[in-house]
């Protein structure tokens, strides 16, 4: 299984790399610039791409994770075009480091608009940066926390936005365990059916990562808030048996989003590694 976790980049993309390596993960998650931020970064080339060649040399794989104020439904104002720029600068940073894609949130309804207008400003969105972008690496949609029905928290969802833009195949998908549970898409037990109607829609076929998260709070009440993976959260290690077991995802890799204050890291990766590696 392919381990890994979210880590940071005060040391550059390459630091990053080596600091995944150093415990032992084999895959890693960062930020390609200020989470907080949505200007566009003129980074290190240099230190990206022996990041890129780091991870190669040491079969480590990564993905990048877009900043929070990133947001796909944004209205066709100003906020929009920066938007644009920051999604493309992500996906360059990502490119260069040698990374799977950029993990995205999918969007969320626009207040005082129609929930139908919300999507149509999510594919326009995508359609308008994904026209501009040629490089490899991908938009790793995730699916959303939120109460039973929100939006962004079905499957369906998620495979239909794809269909629908103009650049599918430039859209892979990122499942947050922690997300699924808080809406009830997984609710701990029914793993089998959620894995049935993902292989039928075609989701895990482009199934890029795994947010590996456990929850604070029960199922389906719409919180979205991480625990450890052992001892501190409201689902089980036989419940996440499921999910770790299915010979589906055994490529896949499974990144930690946990409180490293509640757990270092290096210790849960260790734990995960015994348990199921």
């Amino acid at each position: 299984m392919k381990f890994g976790c979210h880590l940071s980049i005060r040391d550059g993309y390459l630091g990053a790399a080596k600091q995944a390596y150093a415990i032992n993960a084999c895959a890693f998650q960062y930020f390609p610039k200020n989470p907080r931020s949505l200007s566009v970064k003129d980074y290190n080339k240099e230190d990206a791409a022996l990041c890129k060649i780091f991870c190669e040399e040491k079969g480590i794989l990564s993905v990048s994770h877009s900043p929070y104020p990133t947001s796909l439904t944004p209205r066709r104002d100003e906020k929009r075009e920066q938007v644009t720029k920051s999604l493309l600068n992500d996906l360059e940073i990502t490119e260069a480091c040698g990374s799977i894609g950029v993990v995205v949130h999918f969007g969320k309804p626009v207040p005082h608009l129609p929930v139908l207008e919300s999507y149509q400003l999510m594919i326009e969105m995508l359609n308008d940066i994904l026209s501009r972008w040629e490089g490899k690496a991908k938009i790793l949609l995730e699916n959303n926390a939120g109460l039973p029905g929100a939006m962004g928290t079905t499957l369906e969802e998620l495979v239909q936005i794809r269909k629908l833009c103009e650049h599918p195949e430039k859209i892979g998908f990122c499942l947050d365990t922690c997300h699924s549970f808080s809406c009830g898409l997984w609710d701990g037990e029914n793993w089998d059916d959620v894995l049935k109607k993902g292989t039928e829609l075609g989701y895990f076929d482009e199934l890029e990562v795994i947010h590996f998260n456990n929850s604070k709070y029960v199922a389906r009440q719409g919180k979205d808030r991480h625990a450890p993976i052992f001892g501190a959260g409201c689902i089980t290690e036989c419940q996440f048996d499921q999910i770790v077991k299915t010979p589906k995802l055994a490529n896949i890799p499974f990144i930690l989003e946990t409180p490293k204050e509640e757990m270092p890291h290096e210790k849960e990766i260790q734990l995960l590694q015994e348990r199921w590696g």
